[in-house]
């Protein structure tokens, strides 16, 4: 028996509570998602707020903060690591693949000369993203396999990252 064997149950009737819910009213399973972030006084860091939550943001020493919590490349990598770990949750639910515990690494570099000013021959971003997965299961190599491939194709934010995206200045 799986160690998320109880978690399977309710995700699994969660699951099939929203495939009927939007098999009825499709335009329901489209949902906005926004974050807001601001400046804290004279400390340069960062409360955001992610729809209930706010998770306080800053900077590194060198660069002025206090690092009273992750940094905004920080956070981009947080978020998918969690959308990862979400997406192999929901996956082994549809698959009915039994899962004792689910923990996904992601790391990059990050060139940070243009960050500061300093002269860049291209655009400052996060490369060489990748993931590393870790799943503990009873089922066989095949089959983590093929839960490995179902996440790929269905991550949201891994798959917003991977495909070019125009992101526009809104005006007010």
């Amino acid at each position: 028996m799986s160690k998320l064997a109880s978690y399977f149950t309710r995700k699994a009737e969660a699951l099939a509570a929203r495939q009927a819910d939007w098999t009825a009213n499709p335009a329901a399973g489209v949902i906005d998602v926004k974050a807001v972030s601001s400046v804290a006084g004279i400390t340069g860091a960062r409360p955001t707020r992610m729809g209930q939550h706010t998770v306080l943001t800053d900077s590194a020493p060198g660069l002025a903060g206090h690092a009273l919590g992750p940094t905004a490349p920080e956070m981009l990598l947080g978020s998918l690591a969690s959308c990862l770990v979400h997406t192999y949750l929901i996956q082994a639910t549809l698959l009915n693949i039994p899962l004792d515990h689910v923990e996904v690494e992601v790391s990059a570099k990050l060139d940070m000369k243009g960050a500061v000013g300093m002269p860049v021959t291209a655009a400052t971003l996060l490369a060489n993203i990748q993931y590393k997965p870790r799943v503990e299961s009873s089922a066989s190599p095949e089959t983590i396999e093929a839960l490995h491939q179902a996440v790929d194709e269905t991550c949201p934010v891994l798959n917003t990252l991977r495909a070019p995206r125009d992101i526009r200045r809104a005006r007010e």
